[in-house]
Formats: C-alpha cells, sequence, structure tokens
C-alpha cells in the first residue's frame, strides 16, 4: 500500500492527464443504520469490483481497510480530503485514482464482522454496506438488533414508512385534467398516516411535502428510521386511456411487458435496461422478506377489494402483480408498491381527487396492517364477473 500510495503521488505530481473512454466517479454518500453502514458511490459508467480487506499496519498507524478497485473510472483530484464517518464502524472513506484508468475506494475500518456488495444501474453506483457491532449502540438500536435477529414472522411491527412517491421536481405521471402523480402520493399518505397513528403505528414519512428525494434516499430513511415495513404510494399512467384499477406490486424477477413499462417509468429507465436489473434484483433479495411481502400485499389487496368493490367497482383492476422496482428492493423489510389508480382514466382521476376516496383506501390499507401486525392470513376476495 505504501508503494502504491507514492507511485500516486508520482502520478499526481507528473501532471498526467486523464485517459480518454473512462467514466467519473460522481459523488460519494453514507448513511448509518443500528446493524451496519451503507456507503454509495455513485458513478457515470458501470464497473465491477470485488473487495479485499487488509490487516491493520500499527508500525505505519494504519488501521484495518477494506479497498475496492474500480476499472475504467476517473476519481482524478476531485476527492484529495478523506471523507469522515466515525460512526463505530467505519473511520473515514477515501476515494482516488489507483493506476490511470482505475480508481481505487478505502474504507478505513473501526470495526467489520463481514461486508456485502451491490452494483446498481441507472444512474450506476456501488453499494456497500459494512456490518458488525458498534461499541456505543443505543437502547434503541439494541432492540432493534435483537427483532431484525428473529424470524421474520415473530418480528414485531411497529414502524410503518411510508413514501408518496415522486414530488419537487419530479411531478410524476400527469393526467387527465393535469392531474399529477406526487400530489394524488403525498394527499393519500397523509390520510393514511392519521389511520395508522390512531391504530397504535409509529409511522415515517420519506416526505412530507413537496421535496425532490433520489430513490437511495428514500431507502436510506426508511431504514435509519428503523421502519418494519415500507409502503411506498404511487398513482398509474397509460397509454390507453380505458387502463383503470389499483395494483399493488411486490418485487419478483419474473414480469410481463406491461410490469417493464410500470417499473421503467417509476425507476426513471428505459424499458430495454429493466430486464438485466430484474436479474440482478431477484438474485439479491432476500427469500423471508418477500414472502411476508406476498402476505402484506395479498392483506391490502383483499381489504381493498373485500370493502371498496361495491361502491368503486374499478379498484377490480389490474390487482396483484410483481416488478423490479427500487424502492422495494434497497429495503431490508417487508416492502409493497401500492399504485392508488390510474391519472389517465377520467373516471380514475376524478376518484383520486376525492378525498371520500383517498380516506377509504387510506383506511383499507390501514385494516390490512393491522392485521398483518396481528399475524392475520389475507382475505379471500371475490372478483366481480
Amino acid at each position: 500500500m505504501r508503494r502504491v500510495a507514492l507511485a500516486l503521488a508520482a502520478f499526481s505530481l507528473l501532471g498526467a492527464g486523464r485517459p480518454a473512454g473512462l467514466g467519473d466517479v460522481v459523488s460519494v454518500h453514507h448513511w448509518t443504520y443500528p446493524e451496519y453502514t451503507r456507503v454509495v458511490i455513485e458513478l457515470t459508467r458501470p464497473t465491477s469490483t470485488e473487495g479485499r480487506e487488509l490487516p491493520p499496519d500499527p508500525a505505519a498507524g494504519a488501521p484495518a481497510r477494506l479497498f475496492f478497485d474500480l476499472p475504467g473510472v476517473w476519481a482524478g483530484r476531485r476527492f484529495d480530503e478523506p471523507i469522515p464517518v466515525g460512526d463505530g464502524l467505519l473511520r473515514r472513506v477515501r476515494v482516488g485514482q489507483n493506476t490511470p484508468d482505475t480508481a481505487r475506494v478505502v474504507l478505513d475500518l473501526e470495526r467489520c464482522d463481514h461486508h456485502r456488495v451491490r452494483e446498481l444501474a441507472a444512474p450506476d453506483r456501488l453499494v456497500i454496506d459494512v456490518f458488525g457491532p458498534r461499541p456505543t449502540a443505543r437502547r434503541r438500536e439494541h432492540r432493534s438488533a435483537l427483532a431484525r435477529a428473529l424470524p421474520t414472522d415473530l418480528r414485531p411491527v411497529r414502524t410503518i414508512v411510508l413514501d408518496p412517491g415522486h414530488g419537487g421536481s419530479d411531478p410524476g405521471a400527469i393526467g387527465v385534467g393535469g392531474l399529477r402523480e406526487k400530489d394524488v402520493t403525498l394527499a393519500l399518505a397523509r390520510l393514511l398516516r392519521k389511520r395508522l397513528a390512531a391504530r397504535g403505528f409509529a409511522v415515517v414519512m420519506t416526505r412530507d411535502g413537496d421535496a425532490s428525494l433520489s430513490l437511495l434516499d428514500r431507502t436510506a430513511l426508511a431504514e435509519g428510521a428503523g421502519g418494519d415495513v415500507f409502503v411506498s404510494i404511487h398513482a398509474n399512467a397509460a397509454p390507453r386511456s380505458a387502463l383503470s384499477g389499483v395494483e399493488i406490486y411486490t418485487l419478483d424477477e419474473n414480469s410481463e411487458r406491461q410490469t417493464l413499462r410500470v417499473a421503467a417509468r417509476e425507476n426513471g429507465v428505459a424499458p430495454r435496461e429493466v430486464d438485466p436489473l430484474q436479474r440482478l434484483l431477484a438474485r439479491l433479495r432476500l427469500s423471508e422478506v418477500s414472502t411476508r411481502s406476498e402476505r402484506l400485499a395479498d392483506l391490502v389487496h383483499g381489504e381493498i377489494l373485500s370493502n371498496m368493490g361495491a361502491r368503486w367497482p374499478s379498484v377490480r383492476g389490474p390487482g396483484r402483480k410483481h416488478g423490479p422496482f427500487y424502492v422495494l428492493y434497497l429495503s431490508d423489510m417487508p416492502a409493497i408498491l401500492v399504485e392508488a389508480g390510474f391519472v389517465t382514466h377520467r373516471g380514475d382521476a376524478r376518484l383520486l381527487r376525492d378525498p371520500e376516496y383517498l380516506g377509504a383506501m387510506a383506511d383499507q390499507i390501514a385494516d390490512a396492517l393491522t392485521r398483518f401486525r396481528a399475524g392475520s392470513r389475507p382475505v379471500v376476495a371475490e372478483r366481480a364477473p
């Protein structure tokens, strides 16, 4: 490592230029959770890497380290200063140019039991999670760690994270009469928060106003809040204005063409980019969490059909589906995505503006989450002929 540092210094002093055709390191972010620390390196091109661990070097005063070489990536001098973390697992993050065509990310460790690396697309990112016990963990963090150590069916459900989709500069889908998805999702989330609080849940909102949040920020907020269930709220859109109804999504590798279209819109990527992402997500998703997500989605769908279908038949629409949504993947808690209706359908758009309709839907989702907390099984709802 010392020879590498000297070589890098010489490389810089010689004023070597940037080779052509390389991607860039755009940004470095980190989040601290009770059981791990997450570091996210955003890039302008995909790369592939594996972590290597180095033991501490007392003679040089160097701590234990993890490092990741990123071929085809240029860091240059943008990250000359280390990024301090100091959360009990990581001391700091360092980013530099290891060779003219390879950047290097170094994590200086305080402690580490194991780590996990994920490579994501659109935008291209390297996600590094470092796991281990923290010496100064607070009592709440101990409770969270103990709860997450239980089998998933035995874990208590106390905190619901509500994620109103889109917001700020991202209006989401725009439908009949200029109805904006971001307004529908926030209105429904606020109504649902009241219902859940009345039922004894703690509720965290990823946004409670017209704010712009990245998908990574949303899941970081969810996990940082110690959430037990993640509910992402959206409103649908389609080229065919005849499509209507409610859809409840969970994560799955197998998608129909329509699911690819919806996933591409929600993820902000072209449909052709979704298929490889699906394979990556399916490979990494925890099967236990997926099972609980399926049960929750069935509960929500059953409550909506059983208790709203007679008055609002349009809720008996596309129904239960699976899709490769980032917000469902990046969270390690049971997670569903609710498409509350189609803003592009005249009837649905009218309902999505109606506080009574949104209130009824909030009631059914809250009832489903209450039954989920109690370990209830999904109701079986008859579909209209």
